[in-house]
């Protein structure tokens, strides 16, 4: 195969942004963007009356609520799913070159095709940024998703394709239906749909030499690829504001449009949402008039749509700021792909998304060492073959050029008819230093049991390992928690008297953590209590605020936590 160029309506607006046309290079032109959406049969539909949408919402609930009550395992779709990827993956020279064949069959694809991490695919991604075509995927990639950067704080970049975009257009829609069946009705089809996502403002990949090339975040990426119909009734804030660079001005002009608005979704961080209530609320409030919450300002708003981060921390806060009526709706949406969406109670996980065209493996975490991936690939099942009770590192094969390629979350499964799973935390974000085995879900249960039961409010935090020395050459030492927690409680919390309850409700949590406390490996945390504005400071040393990287919950090193001790200046212990 050539190295034909595949274009998706937003690789069309993108490629057609030159200096000169409509603004500065890497601003998207909106009358660009809306000329060229003739040049696509899906972007050049006609826009209907909404009424049309509404009733199509309905069908498709419908459908989707029978399709919930079948307990299968996602097996049928899963094996729909393999054969097409490999059609593509297997016209690509770097796939070829290690194993994926047209036809393959999955019993040949776990044995042939090696695990891969970014730091594999990396020189071939390079290659597509200078514009190198049937690499990782048939044809040019002129569309790069930038991850978080949360885990190695560095960004990585990964191919934004016409079929991956798809992907993600397909999995959203099932993830919001998966909603709707929940709660029997599309009210949230009625109104509009406010998503806080990064900026659409895409910036020129520099290493481009085949032509133009854009990056940006994941988020702001798919906003730009919403169709005609969903952008004239329903996306909010719009297309010019979404294009603002800087969070502040992009929040400050989301809530000054959508305030008078008939507003039924929200989706956005945990974290952002607070912010763009409290903006709201702010915004609309008079000399006579006090807004409590926004279901108080939009009778109609009924679902809040969250992912990234746990939301655990800001749960009771939130349900004060948006109402108690609004129903919050989970999605596990990677920069790789969307994984998982709630399709019922929360405590019963998250359903995998098998339909939406991403083939899924799971290694067991027990057997995981990145040194030996090479040979881990029969270690793998797929997720006809996972069980209840394991943890698994996740594996993708997508449409986005990526063949199990190990992601680096740790998930793990509460039932297997249908497959529901919950996010543990990342490989490399965990506290294993003493052999204590705590993930990011077991210190933010913790912290969020303790803040619970004295009324404490956490802004943010971050814990990592602090060593000892000792004499007979053990490793050992303790946890250093940095907490932020919100002015303003009824009582005033010591560092003392958190390590204590800290200490007590993580050993409750986590057998591993408590044979190490009563061993003598790991001893009393210490906790840092630092002053309001503390992360946010830290955030924008990164010039990560307001965009997708987000505070790593814990680390097994101490990069974070140094760079917060220049910050803070406490004593050194």
């Amino acid at each position: 195969m050539g190295s034909r160029v595949r274009f998706s309506p937003l690789a069309r607006r993108s490629l057609a942004q030159s200096p000169g046309v409509g603004g500065p290079p890497g601003l998207i032109s909106l009358a660009v963007s809306r000329r060229l959406r003739g040049l696509n049969s899906y972007a050049a539909m006609p826009v209907w009356p909404k009424s049309f949408y509404t009733f199509r919402a309905n069908l498709l609930t419908a459908r989707m609520a029978r399709h919930l009550r079948r307990s299968d395992s996602g097996e049928a779709e899963q094996a729909r799913t393999l054969t097409p990827l490999c059609e593509q993956l297997g016209a690509t020279s770097y796939w070829r070159g290690v194993g994926v064949e047209r036809g393959m069959t999955y019993e040949a694809f776990r044995a042939k095709v090696p695990l891969r991490t970014y730091d594999h695919l990396l020189p071939a991604i390079e290659q597509m940024k200078r514009g190198d075509g049937d690499v990782l995927w048939p044809g040019r990639c002129v569309l790069f998703a930038e991850s978080a950067g949360t885990t190695t704080g560095q960004k990585r970049v990964f191919p934004a394709t016409e079929a991956m975009l798809a992907h993600f257009r397909t999995a959203g829609l099932t993830a919001l239906l998966y909603h709707t069946a929940r709660v029997g009705h599309a009210g949230i089809f009625r109104g509009r749909q406010v998503l806080l996502a990064g900026s659409t403002n895409l910036t020129p990949v520099p290493e481009a030499q085949a032509g133009p090339a854009f990056a940006g975040d994941v988020s702001g990426i798919a906003a730009l690829d919403i169709p005609a119909w969903a952008e004239r009734h329903l996306y909010e804030p719009g297309a010019v504001v979404a294009q603002l660079p800087d969070w502040t001005a992009r929040l400050e002009a989301t809530a000054t449009r959508v305030m008078r608005q008939d507003i039924t979704l929200l989706a956005g961080l945990p974290s952002w949402m607070l912010e763009f209530a409290h903006t709201v609320r702010q915004k609309a409030a008079g000399p006579k008039r006090s807004i409590m919450n926004l279901r108080a300002l939009w009778p109609n708003l009924e679902c809040y749509v969250h992912s990234g981060i746990s939301i655990a921390p800001f749960q009771k806060e939130l349900r004060a700021a948006l109402g108690q009526e609004v129903v919050f709706h989970e999605v596990y949406a990677a920069t790789e792909a969307l994984v998982a969406a709630q399709d019922g109670e929360a405590a019963a996980g998250l359903r995998v998304l098998a339909e939406a065209g991403v083939f899924f493996e799971f290694l067991p975490l027990a057997e995981y060492d990145e040194q030996r991936l090479e040979q881990l690939g029969l270690k793998a099942v797929p997720l006809a073959g996972v069980k209840t009770g394991i943890d698994y590192v996740l594996l993708l094969t997508t449409p986005g050029g990526l063949a199990r390629y190990v992601v680096g979350d740790v998930v793990r499964f509460l039932s297997t008819a249908p497959p529901r799973l919950i996010h543990l935390g990342r490989t490399q974000l965990q506290l294993n230093a003493f052999g204590e085995r705590v993930t990011e879900r077991h210190v933010t249960e913790a912290l969020v049991a303790v803040c619970e039961r004295q009324y404490w409010t956490i802004v943010n935090f971050h814990v990592a390992p602090l060593f000892a020395s000792n004499l007979t050459g053990q490793q050992r030492g303790r946890h250093e928690w940095w907490i932020e927690l919100k002015p303003g409680t009824v009582t005033t919390p010591t560092s003392v008297q958190m390590a204590q309850q800290l200490d007590t409700e993580l050993q409750r949590l986590n057998e591993d953590f408590a044979a190490r406390r009563k061993a003598g490996v790991v001893d009393l945390p210490i906790v840092r209590l630092v002053m309001p504005g503390v992360f946010e400071h830290w955030l924008r040393f990164h010039d990560a605020w307001g965009g997708v990287q987000r505070t790593p919950r814990c680390r097994g090193d101490r990069t974070a936590a140094e760079e917060l001790a220049r910050i803070t200046h406490f004593a050194r212990d």
